[in-house]
């Protein structure tokens, strides 16, 4: 094994390392809550991942997006990630998908390759899509819902989706979720606190988001961990 895992094969030992060598993510959406959950993934040595998200880094994302920074304002966020992934592994097999996810996408990257997909999107329609790509091709999917309006770090946790409560985009993507026959069976990073109305944006509708609420700098980083938590110990009991 490579001398930067050394750490952790302590922890999951050399059996554990070889499986997560030889494991396959995706993960759909790089910013707050993605960007976070990659960089867990890579640094546990994952050997092969493919990250999709079709965004710029805009000046707002400062706050709580790690690809952000003053000078990566404009930047396409999966270079950024991208690059720095490979800075941590440069072995790692490492796919890129610049584009915004559509619909009729979702069926497409989906496939039975992957080990487990990581839903890091904060838009509704493309969420999901994603979500019901893989539960069709039984792919395991873990899912954030809304890291944004929440302050407390110690209410966010992860739980079947039919558990989740105090989250508006949980409630839309059951309902929607269940009108696709799907009622539970997916993994969910949620917050149980109840959101702040009063931080809520109204959009433009451009990329399949209409709404957005104020974010602080650790929330998403949170759900991005707990995400990876999720897919990390998983991969480490797969049987080969």
């Amino acid at each position: 094994m490579a001398q930067w895992t050394e750490r952790a094969e302590l922890l999951f030992k050399k059996e554990g390392l070889e499986k997560l060598k030889n494991s396959n993510v995706l993960i759909v959406g790089v910013g707050g809550v993605g960007s976070f959950a990659a960089e867990f993934i890579a640094r546990a040595g994952v050997g092969k991942m493919t990250i999709v998200d079709g965004d710029v880094v805009d000046i707002t994302n400062i706050n709580r997006q790690l690809p952000a920074l003053h000078s990566t304002v404009g930047k396409a966020k999966i270079d950024i990630v991208g690059d720095r992934l490979m800075d941590i592994n440069p072995e790692l097999e490492l796919t890129k998908i610049k584009e915004f996810l559509s619909p009729e996408r979702a069926f497409e990257i989906v496939t039975n390759e992957f080990d487990y997909v990581m839903d890091c999107i904060d838009s509704v329609t493309p969420k999901l899509n994603l979500i019901i790509a893989s539960k069709r091709k039984r792919v395991k999917i873990v899912s954030s819902m809304g890291a944004g309006g929440k302050m407390e770090a110690g209410k966010v946790k992860v739980s079947d989706i039919s558990r989740t409560e105090n989250c508006f985009l949980a409630k839309t993507i059951k309902r929607r979720l269940k009108e696709a026959g799907i009622d539970k069976g997916v993994k969910a990073v949620y917050s149980s606190e109840i959101q702040d109305p009063n931080s809520l944006r109204i959009t433009d509708g451009s990329n399949f988001k209409k709404s957005f609420y104020g974010t602080n700098s650790y929330m998403p980083g949170l759900f991005g961990l707990h995400a990876a938590e999720t897919v990390i110990r998983y991969l480490l009991k797969k049987e080969d």
